[in-house]
């Protein structure tokens, strides 16, 4: 099994605080820091967040959206030496896709390949309007944008023909390691499902780690294997990530259900606390499950 570490540049979003965690994981024997992003969070707006009874961010750590995820990755990558980094989830529609491009590649060039885009539509209409992005037709944009990822991190020289996008043939440079960036999707709804189905190399559903998660993923990744078979191509290739899980009991149920890689949030208030909560749970779990989780194909 895989162990992550989730909201890590939200948490830590000081120098000190992001360069001990990330230190730290990697010693302890974490396999990835994943980070989440909202731009901004606007004062007022309407409460659709689905991880809240109120549909409303409550914790101060995340109202104004902390640290853009991969400018504290670069700096975490610096320190560290295999550790992964993967975003979950930066709303790839509030960006313009061919800077975008560029900087995802230039993270993952400069990281040796161990960076992972987690992308989603988000939620938020009020934080949409804000950094000038139409809310309707976001599916639609949604694609295309992925679509211009994958072309200008594969192609020496590419171009494209959009309803949002149009660009004559550029060269855009570096490219990532192998020409590619893992796509690691979110999302539960049948687009989310169907969408990560079929172009996915990995999905980190959107169920936050409550009794409703251990009723609702089983059926839920069932349903998307599925939906990758039925696309032709093979569930077992495309990797599975949640949270819900901090003891070896609970790593086995997940193994049982097909998810390769877990993650925790960290509890410690502190650096010190820090320290001793990752080589703790490295002692206790992650030594004691190395051998469970799915293998990916």
């Amino acid at each position: 099994m895989k162990w992550g570490i989730v909201f890590a540049n939200q948490k830590w979003p000081t120098p000190e605080g992001a360069a001990a965690l990330a230190e730290y994981a990697e010693e302890a024997g974490f396999e990835s820091l994943w980070g989440q992003e909202h731009i901004v969070i606007p004062e007022e707006y309407e409460p659709l967040y689905s991880a809240t009874a109120s549909g409303k961010l409550e914790h101060k750590g995340v109202q104004g959206g902390g640290p853009d995820p991969l400018v504290w990755f670069a700096y975490a990558a610096a320190r560290t030496r295999t550790i992964r980094f993967g975003t979950a989830v930066v709303i790839l529609t509030e960006h313009s896709p061919v800077p975008y491009a560029k900087t995802c590649a230039t993270l993952a060039s400069l990281a040796g390949g161990r960076f992972m885009l987690g992308i989603g539509i988000g939620w938020n209409k009020e934080e949409y309007a804000a950094v000038g992005v139409p809310w309707e037709r976001r599916g639609a944009r949604y694609d295309e944008y992925i679509e211009v990822l994958k072309r200008l991190w594969r192609d020496p020289v590419a171009s494209f023909e959009g309803e949002f996008v149009k660009f004559a043939p550029l060269r855009c440079e570096p490219k990532p390691p192998g020409g590619t960036i893992p796509l690691v999707f979110g999302g539960i709804s049948d687009p989310a499902l169907r969408r990560a189905a079929r172009i996915g190399d990995a999905y980190f559903p959107a169920i936050f780690p409550t009794e409703k998660q251990r009723r609702e993923l089983p059926p839920l990744l069932e349903k998307f294997r599925g939906l990758v078979r039925d696309e032709g191509r093979n569930p077992d290739a495309i990797e599975i990530t949640t949270g819900g899980a901090r003891t070896v009991e609970e790593a086995k149920m997940y193994a049982d259900w097909g998810v390769h890689r877990l993650t925790i949030t960290t509890r410690a208030q502190d650096i010190p606390s820090l320290r001793e909560e990752l080589f703790r749970f490295a002692d206790d779990v992650i030594a004691k499950t190395a051998t469970l989780g799915a293998k990916v194909a």
